[in-house]
């Protein structure tokens, strides 16, 4: 792969109190229930974050730390291969202050100098195991899971936002010539038990929906641009947004878009894992130790309520396995 490849993460310092104040006197605006804690909780594991990277993907090309503006302490700001970027540097001042991931996330394409290759990251996705770049891209498209999945839209989630993206998509495309010019990218041995969904579906014409596995995607900028001009009105409906919103969109619909022109390479499921931390998270100290997958999840939630406890067993076991200082931190 000659590409250079970018990975991009989004960070928020929930201790900041400026951040906090504004962001409180927002919210007498909106309906919180999809703006609870669990999507602004720090945990600490930032550090853990770039100490993956350096000794998991050194092959990087830069790292991305795009914020309102707050910074770690530790964060060695002069490293090369790091490139902090705040809101005000890529998003329109009017859609500003914002506390809506959706708002950023739909805006990557215009980070200063990012590269047509990149991959997105949440700050609760972590490489696990070494990576090589012909696991995110493979000829210059992005690797990923072309399995459709039903979407079941329930109280305080975000499907009612996946639903906005999967309309915009059957309205581009046609399922039926979608698989017809791309049959084996969908009907691949590689997604394991994932591949039955794909079976399951075949009797309804249109796509009702994507299985979506919550790990880092590998996108092309120049797909974010094409979406961002066909779909400019939609799309600016949901930058208005301070907070998340039921009538929001959100970066997938790109994901969903290159997966509907055909223009990715199939990738195994076992390549990440989805894990919801919980009291006891046993599970995720034995994935920690193991490196079973190679890229995780760890996804807070409402339902956590020993959130110290927790934490605690975490950072543990990421300290065990990334001891070493990285060349991220001063």
């Amino acid at each position: 792969m000659k590409e250079k490849i970018d990975f991009v993460i989004t960070w928020v310092d929930e201790s900041d109190a400026l951040w906090k104040k504004s962001k409180d006197n927002y919210a007498l605006e909106y309906n919180m229930k999809l703006n609870d804690a669990s999507r602004y909780r720090d945990w600490g594991f930032l550090k853990y974050w770039f100490r993956s990277v350096e000794k998991n993907a050194p092959w990087v090309n830069r790292i991305y730390f795009v914020t309102e503006g707050h910074l770690p302490e530790w964060l060695d700001l002069s490293y090369e291969k790091l490139k902090v970027i705040k809101h005000s540097d890529f998003i329109d001042e009017n859609y500003l202050p914002t506390f809506n991931s959706n708002v950023i996330e739909l805006n990557f394409s215009k980070l200063p100098g990012l590269s047509e290759h990149f991959v997105s990251f949440n700050d609760d996705m972590f490489l696990n195991k070494t990576v090589y770049p012909s696991e995110f891209f493979k000829k210059g498209f992005p690797k990923d899971i072309g399995v459709f999945s039903p979407v079941i839209p329930l109280e305080k989630t975000i499907d009612s936002i996946v639903l906005n993206n999967v309309e915009i998509i059957n309205r581009n495309f046609s399922k039926s010539k979608l698989l017809k010019n791309n049959f084996f990218k969908f009907f691949n041995l590689k997604y394991k038990k994932h591949f039955v969904k794909n079976v399951c579906t075949l009797p309804w014409n249109h796509i009702l929906g994507f299985y979506d596995n919550h790990i880092p995607i590998s996108y092309k900028k120049s797909i974010f641009e094409k979406v961002y001009k066909l779909e400019n009105d939609r799309i600016s409906n949901t930058l208005k947004n301070r907070f998340r919103t039921k009538e929001d969109i959100s970066h997938w619909l790109i994901r969903y878009w290159q997966i509907c022109e055909g223009k990715f390479y199939p990738r195994s499921s076992s390549f990440g894992a989805y894990y919801n931390i919980t009291q006891n998270p046993v599970d995720i100290v034995e994935e920690l130790k193991s490196s079973k997958h190679k890229v995780i999840c760890l996804n807070d939630n409402d339902s956590l309520t020993d959130y110290e406890k927790a934490k605690k067993m975490i950072l543990r076991e990421f300290e065990k396995k990334y001891n070493d200082k990285s060349r991220f931190e001063r």
